[in-house]
């Protein structure tokens, strides 16, 4: 391989690599560099060598080759001097919130795992529809306010139960500070566990087979922890989808969790999110009552 093979386009170079190879690709990629670098000065030459021989500049071989020397010098000089494509500036202003990626695991794990099984009283609610034991419920004084209330409290007890060891789980072996407002804590857990156990029982009033209900209890309690904020941080979704799952219980209990223990905010600061979850709750739980039936 000579310049001239390299001015004309004809230079090749073999290179053989094992497959899978990881230091055989490394040295591939610092051959293409090294080729497009040449490439690039060679390829500014031969620009400017056609440009001076639409003016006629040249009068003989000699003098062709001669400009495109000294093309092929001022190109090289120019890209070794050339700045650096990328400026990187970092700033000194420190945030004002310390993000822990762990703190958002535990909280977004915690409300996915918890949602789920209380969406699952719609299957609870088929099984028993499917079985015939609603039906006796029709021989006693039970309003369907009370029996779905009895219900609802009864699962969100166990949704407490196991959002508990969540947060020990967190503290103990995760070392996050899940217990400085524990009244706080408490009313926020509270509020989202009403929150999905009305959207439970609601769903429960139009699935009319179990297996229906598992199904979409999972699918909808997946879809909702994923654009709620639960498995990525909500800043990174377009502004408009931030605004869209407002909608939703998960993006509320998501963000009381996270005033909690990543922006060490108090019972005060996560009122406003509890109170939209209680909204939620009141407002499924009466649907659900105004369509359920017995049979």
């Amino acid at each position: 391989m000579d310049l001239q093979a390299i001015q004309d386009g004809t230079a090749q170079i073999d290179f053989r690599q094992q497959p899978n190879n990881l230091n055989a690709t490394v040295a591939e990629r610092a051959v293409q560099t090294a080729i497009r670098s040449v490439s690039s000065a060679i390829n500014a030459a031969n620009q400017a060598v056609k440009t001076a021989e639409e003016n006629g500049t040249f009068e003989s071989e000699t003098d062709r080759q001669a400009y495109f020397d000294e093309a092929l010098k001022l190109a090289q000089t120019m890209q070794a001097d050339s700045p650096e494509r990328v400026t990187v500036i970092e700033g000194s202003t420190p945030d004002r919130i310390e993000y822990d990626p762990r703190a958002s695991t535990s909280a977004g794990q915690l409300i996915t795992w918890v949602f789920i099984p209380l969406f699952g009283i719609s299957a609870l609610f088929a099984y028993e529809r499917q079985q015939g034991t609603l039906r006796r419920i029709l021989t006693t004084p039970t309003s369907k306010a009370t029996y779905l209330l009895g219900t609802i409290a009864g699962q969100v007890v166990m949704a407490l139960v196991q959002m508990s060891l969540l947060i020990f789980f967190g503290i103990f072996a995760m070392k996050l500070n899940w217990g400085r407002e524990p009244l706080a804590l408490f009313v926020i857990l509270t509020a989202a566990a009403l929150a999905a156990g009305a959207i439970g029982t609601t769903m429960g009033t139009f699935i009319k087979t179990e297996g229906q209900a598992s199904g979409l209890s999972i699918m909808m309690g997946m879809v909702m922890a994923l654009m709620g904020g639960c498995w990525y941080p909500m800043e990174l979704f377009p502004a408009v989808v931030q605004n869209i799952v407002k909608i939703l219980p998960t993006t509320w209990a998501m963000q009381g969790l996270l005033d909690l223990i990543l922006r060490g905010g108090g019972l005060m600061d996560i009122l406003p999110e509890a109170g939209v979850l209680i909204g939620f709750a009141v407002i499924f739980f009466s649907v659900g009552v105004w369509r359920f039936r017995y049979e």
